[in-house]
């Protein structure tokens, strides 16, 4: 499928959320019914590897940056497996807990972490989430990060519903005042025991989905960041290191690459990123383009992301495209939290 053709399929997804259309099928449902069966064959298949637990990395990293009088930035994780960190054993191996500390380090001042991801939830879980993100008015976090859609992707959900709920989590978390940052959906079409033409259908959903997420996430004033990466053609060309021991969910390798993928974005969301880097880099094809053009590109390419540029423009909203330069993510405080299993897997 061309970029354009995908913008124009991302659109009518994204319209059709914020205007309560019905499911805008991304393919036939007997080929989606294939696509689901497929992946939860390769489930049954490959075990829960690190088992249905995500270990919990919620806590204060960076204490040596602690400042009398300066309270700690405060990071929150929403969203499913991924964004729990399932399929690792140790804390500090999660996204979580792997943005935290870079976060930390490219701040210098501490980072307070909560994840109220669920493995195994659907973008429906995402208002759940929420109201335990904002239940605290003194407490509401300087920034978001949210990866979700395999699930949706999976359970069938009409990725119109999918993308409503996401646009209304990130409206409610900007109007409470917290900048986010998505990971759209990851890329179903590298799991390993689903074969083609399956797994054809399965990469063409998910970048549908990502590209549609990313407008709606865009229009409520967030930034994504495409992660077709965290299950992508990284790990497709090297799945015995990318991939965990289900060979479903990411390795702590994995979440690194990811990690690094999105840690950029939340520093610039925050200001923290260089001046000097945030304007469009023609040698690295950054630029404005029409917020469905820019969604198209960016589910095509890993790490890109895209944030709102101009309000509107002959041809509709305007985004930023930007291909941001990767920061290797510091290892982690070795003080943080315990870890205590949060959740059970489903997906």
């Amino acid at each position: 499928m061309t970029s354009m053709s995908r913008a124009r399929v991302a659109r009518r997804i994204a319209a059709g959320a914020a205007y309560g259309g019905g499911g805008i099928g991304l393919m036939s449902a007997a080929a989606v019914g294939l696509v689901l069966a497929e992946v939860r064959m390769a489930k049954r298949q490959v075990g829960n590897g690190g088992g249905p637990h995500a270990p919990s990395a919620d806590g204060l990293y960076g204490r040596g940056y602690a400042t009398p009088g300066e309270p700690p930035l405060r990071l929150v994780l929403l969203g499913d497996s991924t964004a729990a960190g399932q399929g690792v054993h140790r804390a500090r191996q999660t996204p979580g807990a792997l943005l935290a500390s870079g976060l930390s380090a490219f701040a210098e001042r501490p980072v307070e972490l909560r994840n109220v991801a669920l493995p195994g939830a659907q973008s429906d879980d995402l208002d759940r989430q929420v109201a335990l993100t904002v239940s605290a008015s003194d407490r509401i976090p300087d920034v978001c990060v949210i990866m979700v859609g395999a699930n949706d992707v999976t359970h069938r959900m009409p990725p119109t519903r999918s993308v409503r709920h996401l646009s209304s989590a990130v409206r409610r978390l900007r109007t409470a005042g917290a900048e986010v940052v998505v990971g759209t959906c990851p890329d179903l079409g590298t799991v390993e025991h689903v074969q083609q033409p399956l797994r054809w259908l399965a990469r063409r959903a998910s970048r549908q989905l990502a590209a549609a997420q990313t407008i709606g996430v865009v229009e409520q004033g967030g930034r994504t960041v495409s992660l077709g990466d965290l299950l992508g053609p990284e790990f497709e060309a090297n799945p015995r290191e990318l991939f965990g021991p289900d060979n479903y969910h990411p390795s702590a390798e994995g979440y690194a690459t990811a990690a690094m993928a999105v840690l950029p974005t939340v520093c610039a969301a925050l200001g923290l990123w260089p001046a000097e880097e945030e304007r469009p880099d023609v040698s690295r094809r950054e630029g404005f383009l029409p917020v469905a053009r820019a969604a198209a590109e960016a589910a095509s390419e890993p790490g890109t992301e895209v944030t709102a540029a101009m309000p509107t423009g002959p041809r509709g909203p305007w985004a930023l495209l930007k291909r941001r330069r990767r920061r290797r993510v510091p290892a982690t405080d070795p003080s943080p939290a315990p870890t205590t299993p949060r959740g059970v897997s489903s997906g």
